[in-house]
This record gives structure tokens, sequence and C-alpha cells, in this order.
């Protein structure tokens, strides 16, 4: 385990926003971190998300969806990130023992319909709000902490 110990980012299908935010949290912050993400369900890793994830050269190369139960039991979890509503909801329930968790909600871009343009342009919006969220947090871990006044 690494020094800051080990993230796991939590979203409903874990298709896109915390596959992309598993895959940004290890380029800036994985010499710190061990990171993992998951969902309510598992899925598939959609492919607009490889796309964006693509254009700034992180590609979600060997990652996969899982199912949050892959890591109940077997995980010590130090940062919970939770990235959409529905999940923040739930999660309680999951993840009890979570030394420390965030409340990150994301609008989903997998519910935009449209054009390829519109849908692109939904991904790469949410892409760049986690990674700004990404590179405030590791500045300052008390960023979105559930209960803190931040």
């Amino acid at each position: 385990m690494k020094a800051d110990g080990n993230v796991l980012v939590l979203c409903a299908k874990n298709s896109a926003r915390s596959q992309i935010a598993e895959a940004l949290l290890r380029q800036h912050g994985g010499e710190r971190f061990d990171v993992y993400s998951a969902g309510l369900e598992a899925s598939e890793v959609h492919p607009l998300a490889m796309h964006v994830m693509e254009e700034i050269e992180v590609p979600l190369t060997g990652q996969r969806s899982k199912d949050a139960r892959e890591f109940l039991g077997r995980l010590a979890v130090h940062h919970l990130i939770i990235v959409c509503e529905r999940t923040e909801r739930e999660c309680p329930k999951l993840f009890p023992g979570a030394v420390r968790q965030y409340s990150w909600p994301f609008p989903d871009p997998v519910a935009v319909d449209g054009p390829i343009e519109v849908r692109l342009a939904a991904f790469r919006e949410v892409r760049d709000g986690i990674e700004r969220r990404i590179l405030e947090w590791l500045r300052d871990p008390e960023i979105g902490l559930v209960g803190s006044r931040k």
C-alpha cells in the first residue's frame, strides 16, 4: 500500500465518471495512492469515456467495470470518493468503514442524448471537471469531505 492509502471511486455503473476519476487520480497522484473504481453495479467502460481520455493521453487501457462487492471486505478504503448522486444516496450502507468519504457529484455524461458532438462535449466537460477537482483535492484533502465546511 502506498503512503496515503487506498482510494476507491464509486459511481452507479462504473462506466464513465468513476473510470475517468480512477485514471486521472492515478495520473496525478499515483505515487501517493493506490486507486480503484467500482459501481453499485458493473456495466462496461463507455466508449466515449475511453475516447475523451485518449484525447488527453490518459488512456483507460486495462481498466474494466467493477461491482463494488469486489472490494467490500477485501480492501481497506482510506478515501472513498463518490462521483454521482445515486451512489451518494445508497453508499453509506456499502462502505461504512471508509476512513474519509468525499462527495463530488458530476452529471452523468452517458445520459446525454443528441449528436456525437454534443455527447462528446458532455464527456469532456465531466472529464475536465473531475480533473480540476482531483488537482484541488491533492493540494487540499478537505475538499468535498463529507461533514466538512469546504
